[in-house]
């Protein structure tokens, strides 16, 4: 998805709510859990178990926050814990959105960060295997470890840069010749990236820091997780934080994917969804 055609949906549903998919099994609700006993069809594929009951309960939520939200951002490592299981609900999760909501942009939250033919193949994994939209990426390794992402046309790499985390401070407030590291970061990326190919991650409780941000970058999209559970303010980001083109993605995941532990989780979850894309 290229940057006009994420910005036409953000003026279609008049909002920038990101919904992440961050599935644990242990806090969902029971009747789902109870789905893994039996069997469900997927493109032809028989599916039980955790990879039945994570399938059952994304298409759920997908299906409630779908008007309300224009991307989708499975963390892979709630996935990936499960093994095979959760690989497999990933695959049809993504699936799912693909073939039902083709207008959703798609965020592979990985955080992966290498270097040369690993790179590559990450890129590859994401871009060409999974079809994702986007991966997050760590820039640590330095410039190797992000251009084979930009290799590909309307694929996005979102590097992280000011992360919610309290102890982000020891490494990203560090000053590197004079400016903050994350400033540092986020200008080297500029250089070899363009808005239509790079993001930024920056959390939400680090709303102050965007006005600063937007100072010298002004143009490229930014993804804010860190609303809701996290205690973000979706208003601050707003007001800090948004460009003539939105400029952000703002994402929710706890706070809509376990409003509710009943069988009207779904119901909750979209209660919760709209009510923040009013906000935004």
């Amino acid at each position: 998805m290229n940057r006009e055609q994420l910005y036409k949906q953000i003026q279609t549903k008049k909002t920038m709510l990101c919904v992440g998919l961050d599935v644990d099994y242990a806090k969902m609700p029971e009747h789902i859990k109870g789905l893994a006993s039996s069997e469900i069809a997927v493109k032809g594929h028989l599916f039980g178990g955790k990879t039945r009951s994570i399938i059952e309960f994304n298409k759920a939520i997908i299906d409630a926050t779908a008007p309300y939200c224009v991307a989708y951002k499975p963390n892979l490592a709630f996935y990936e814990c499960y093994g095979v299981d959760g690989t497999r609900a990933l695959e049809a999760t993504v699936d799912y959105i693909r073939t039902t909501y083709p207008d959703i942009f798609l965020i592979a939250d990985a955080k992966r960060g290498d270097i040369g033919n690993t790179a590559r193949m990450y890129a590859k994994a994401f871009f060409e295997t999974m079809d994702f939209d986007a991966v997050t990426l760590s820039p640590y390794m330095g410039q190797d470890s992000i251009l084979p992402f930009l290799e590909y046309k309307d694929k996005w790499a979102i590097v992280l840069a000011l992360t919610s985390n309290a102890s982000a401070v020891q490494y990203q407030l560090a000053e590197k010749d004079g400016k903050p590291l994350y400033r540092a970061v986020i200008e080297d990326m500029m250089s070899i990236s363009t808005p239509d190919n790079m993001m930024f991650v920056v959390g939400a409780t680090k709303a102050e820091k965007l006005a600063e941000i937007r100072s010298f970058c002004p143009d490229n999209f930014l993804l804010v997780p860190g609303v809701g559970a996290q205690g973000g303010s979706a208003e601050e980001v707003m007001k800090y934080g948004a460009n003539d083109m939105g400029g952000l993605l703002i994402n929710s995941s706890r706070g809509v994917l376990y409003a509710d532990s009943t069988p009207n989780f779904a119901k909750a979850a979209a209660k919760v969804a709209s009510e923040t894309a009013r906000i935004l």
